[in-house]
């Protein structure tokens, strides 16, 4: 992998009305990190949620960031991996935001994956009725997907995401230079999710996926701001349209239906990502339109072919016992 050079960051505007806010997408994006927060905030005072593994790669960049711009902050670290998603790590998040002061007026930055920026973002939904927070992804599924929407939750037994809330941030800031520090199944696992913006509505972005496939996983600098800005254009587009999933929103959730399921059988352990679910799932839901009708199964196949191309599974066999 190459690291993408530091440029001027694109922005995204997610469109909903006095609560619309920027998506801030390019290389080097952590470090104006407190330039671009500090517009947002109420009172320089700040929490950081992030977790064991993003803190040792990116917290100190973050925090020197902030302190640059003359923002005070906090740091709250949490156990890495989908477990952390549960009510108990929620209780012990919430009490020790309280105990650092989170007021109001303050703001939480979620600096890490889906599962920081869910719990993260379900915290500040309920903390003194609702507080301010802003997203800063660090893996590609949450810089094009769960980082945009407000979407934020905890899991249980009975199922993935089931207690949440609606949540919007402030503001998104998708740094695709600490994209290299990933480990490849993660990597691939956030590949999964920009493949469905391809499959969903643009036959296009999906075609450019397969002659670019290898330029993206080798972080080139255009491809991997491109497939991230595409992403991250068409998520905000459906959320204006959408905001609470009430139709077009649905979308959004190709191949998560039976992604969720295989989760939840998995019991969430590191057995199977969420982007490998959610590759498995697209298959399955291919396969599923094409026994209906719905869908020419020469286009499933090609669904199932750049799947499998970009090293993702497509049959939940390949997961083992």
């Amino acid at each position: 992998m190459t690291v993408p050079s530091p440029s001027e960051p694109a922005s995204v505007t997610v469109d909903l009305g006095r609560r619309s806010y920027p998506i801030h997408i390019g290389a080097g994006v952590l470090g104006r990190a407190g330039r671009l927060i500090k517009p947002h905030l109420h009172r320089p005072f700040t929490a950081i949620v992030t977790d064991e593994n993003v803190a040792a790669l990116h917290l100190e960049a973050l925090q020197r960031s902030l302190a640059e711009s003359g923002i005070e902050h906090v740091g709250i670290v949490l156990p890495a991996g989908e477990a952390t998603k549960c009510f108990a790590q929620l209780e012990t998040l919430c009490r020790q935001l309280l105990r650092a002061g989170i007021e109001r007026n303050d703001t939480i930055i979620a600096l890490g994956g889906g599962v920081v920026g869910d719990i993260a973002g379900f915290a500040a939904g309920i903390l003194r009725r609702g507080v301010e927070f802003i997203q800063i992804p660090t893996t590609v599924l949450a810089q094009v997907d769960s980082s945009v929407g407000g979407k934020t939750g905890i899991n249980t037994p009975e199922g993935k995401n089931l207690i949440g809330a609606f949540h919007q941030p402030r503001a998104v800031l998708a740094d695709t230079g600490v994209l290299a520090t990933l480990p490849a199944r993660q990597f691939r696992s956030g590949y999964a999710e920009i493949v469905k913006y391809g499959l969903i509505e643009d036959p296009d972005f999906f075609e450019w996926l397969e002659s670019r496939r290898r330029d993206v996983f080798a972080l080139e600098p255009a491809a991997i701001s491109r497939a991230i800005l595409v992403s991250c254009r068409a998520k905000a587009a459906i959320v204006a349209r959408d905001e609470r999933e009430g139709s077009v929103r649905a979308l959004l959730n190709l191949g998560h239906t039976f992604g969720h399921a295989l989760e939840a059988a998995a019991g969430y352990d590191d057995t199977i990502t969420h982007g490998e679910a959610v590759a498995i799932g697209m298959v399955m839901a291919h396969d599923f339109s094409v026994r209906l009708g719905l869908c020419p199964g020469q286009d499933a196949g090609r669904a199932a072919a750049h799947i499998k191309a970009a090293g993702l599974p497509v049959d939940a066999g390949q997961l083992g016992d």
